[in-house]
């Protein structure tokens, strides 16, 4: 009835509207359903994508951090050592050359030694004819025989004008005036007398004699030649000794190492033509400056040279101490060319760049030695990148590859 009621006035009865209230809910439960699985997905996917991006910026940093980083090897400076050596060329000289020049002028009488000679001192090398000065002296001789009647004659004079004097028999001043003579006539004698010595001297020049024990080591002159006395500088000597043992050997050593030569050091010279030869030297002294011109320091090394072996004038090599105590050897391809000069790259203990300043002594080819800068406990770079600078981090790697 009531159903028929409510149909009738157009109305759901309740038991409809209850399955229509029911139905709802259901629908509705299943749209907050639907919505909260859309929302779960939608954030499912945003934290799929904001993972893949951070994943994506770490794969980024990491392979930007991987390129930026420099790779480097490294090596530690080697000591030069004592045992090292400055080979430096030298010239052998006679222990003592000397020119031989004519000191009277005349003609070559003879000559009796030649070059290659070994002569002692006194020997005779060469005989002059010396007419001019021969006859020179006859004039002196007769000239002092004169004097010497001259000077007789006066002191006699002079005595009897004495005993005169003392008889009162003549005035002082005739005794003064034969005082006088006398005393003339003696200084004329000697003045003779002295310039017979000089011709005499100068006669005995025409014997041409070895001052010393040594070698002729050069002949200029043949029989007949005219010599003119003295040394000028167009004269030419007639003779060249040189005394052969001991043998001076002239070095010049440059200015980076010339503090570190000293007298008595002992140094060892070879000549390439005497294959296997070792000779042992004294640096007997230095010049003690640096010549302006060429920057070196003059060096004077005495070497025996009892046998002969070693011949005046020749080349040889001469080995003495190059590296000073604190010098250390770098190879060539550790140094970084910069404006302010050459620098090599350091290494601290947290694997930082420190670029130094370094002076070169020598240069040895693949190997330079440095003499200030760095020591043989520093850790170096081996071939530096240009752009390395002060305070960047580098990565360390071995011979295969892998990082220490």
């Amino acid at each position: 009835m009531a159903d028929r009621r409510h149909s009738s006035l157009g109305m759901q009865a309740p038991s409809a509207r209850q399955g229509a209230f029911a139905s709802r809910a259901r629908v509705l439960r299943a749209g907050r359903r639907l919505v909260l699985f859309a929302l779960s997905a939608l954030v499912v996917a945003a934290g799929l994508i904001l993972a893949a991006r951070a994943m994506r910026s770490r794969e980024l940093d990491a392979a930007a951090g991987e390129q930026s980083r420099v790779y480097v090897n490294v090596f530690h400076p080697k000591s030069g050592g004592a045992q090292d050596r400055l080979e430096l060329p030298g010239t052998l000289r006679g222990y003592t050359e000397s020119p031989i020049f004519a000191r009277a002028s005349g003609y070559v009488l003879r000559w009796s030694a030649d070059i290659g000679r070994r002569v002692h001192k006194g020997e005779l090398l060469a005989e002059l004819a010396t007419p001019e000065i021969d006859q020179q002296l006859s004039q002196a001789r007769a000239a002092s025989e004169q004097a010497s009647a001259t000077f007789e004659l006066a002191r006699s004079s002079a005595q009897r004008w004495e005993g005169l004097r003392a008889q009162d028999a003549v005035s002082q001043q005739d005794l003064d005036e034969h005082r006088t003579a006398l005393d003339q006539a003696k200084a004329n004698l000697s003045a003779a007398q002295a310039n017979v010595r000089r011709l005499e001297e100068l006669e005995s020049f025409k014997r041409i004699a070895a001052p010393y024990d040594g070698v002729i080591i050069r002949r200029s002159v043949d029989i007949g030649d005219l010599i003119d006395a003295g040394a000028a500088s167009s004269a030419q000597p007639m003779f060249t000794i040189a005394r052969t043992d001991p043998l001076r050997v002239y070095v010049y050593v440059p200015q980076t190492y010339a503090n570190r030569i000293r007298a008595g050091m002992a140094v060892e010279v070879r000549q390439l033509e005497l294959v296997g030869q070792l000779f042992k030297g004294i640096v007997a002294r230095t010049a003690g400056a640096i010549d302006p011109a060429t920057r070196s320091m003059q060096v004077e090394v005495d070497l025996p040279n009892p046998d002969g072996r070693l011949l005046p004038g020749a080349y040889v090599q001469v080995g003495m101490p190059g590296t000073a105590p604190d010098a250390v050897l770098v190879p060539a391809n550790a140094l970084l060319f910069r404006s302010e000069g050459l620098r090599v790259a350091a290494l601290d203990e947290r694997g930082r760049v420190s670029l130094r300043a370094v002076r070169v002594g020598r240069d040895l080819g693949d190997t330079l030695e440095i003499v200030e800068g760095v020591s043989e406990r520093d850790t170096l770079v081996l071939n530096p990148p240009d752009s390395l600078a002060d305070g960047d981090a580098v990565t360390v790697v071995s011979s295969n590859g892998k990082s220490d």
